[in-house]
């Protein structure tokens, strides 16, 4: 097992291990979703990977079989990111075969130490119920706000 970033190189695994964690994080994904991500995501890689999107991996004889995604924002600073950095956990995933071996951890972990070296204020996500004890046990706290969490759609 190797742990390491991905590169342009992965490009179709990423696709395919988005697709995976999408399909099973909403219960299935319909083939009008499959196709219109399918065809979105290179693109977005192509532009993104190694700039403000990090992707940890973790490789089984040279298969992705794990990631964790690092997305950099910069935002005018203020009290609570003074550097302006902040950083977004995504799509953290791992094939069920090789799930609850500390696989994902040790991702995160390594996200972690890079989102230090790089200024970042803080790290944040959202956590499944699954997830949730490990992020936990790797030192995330829940978030508290005195702003309402809320979005607009389109």
């Amino acid at each position: 097992m190797t742990l390491d970033k991905a590169d342009i190189n992965d490009i179709p695994e990423l696709v395919q291990l988005r697709l995976n964690y999408l399909a099973e994080d909403h219960g299935g994904l319909s083939a009008e979703e499959t196709e219109r991500i399918s065809a979105s995501l290179p693109d977005y890689y192509m532009r993104r990977l190694n700039k403000e999107l990090f992707v940890y991996t973790a490789r089984n004889e040279g298969r992705i079989i794990s990631c964790c995604f690092l997305l950099v924002t910069e935002k005018p600073a203020n009290p609570d990111f003074l550097n302006g950095l902040t950083g977004t956990v995504l799509n953290v995933y791992t094939e069920k075969p090789f799930r609850r071996q500390g696989i994902a951890g040790d991702l995160i972990k390594a996200m972690l130490e890079d989102a230090k070296e790089m200024g970042l204020d803080f790290v944040e996500l959202k956590a499944t119920e699954d997830g949730y004890p490990l992020y936990k046990k790797l030192g995330f706290a829940d978030a508290v706000s005195k702003y309402h969490n809320m979005k607009y759609i389109f």
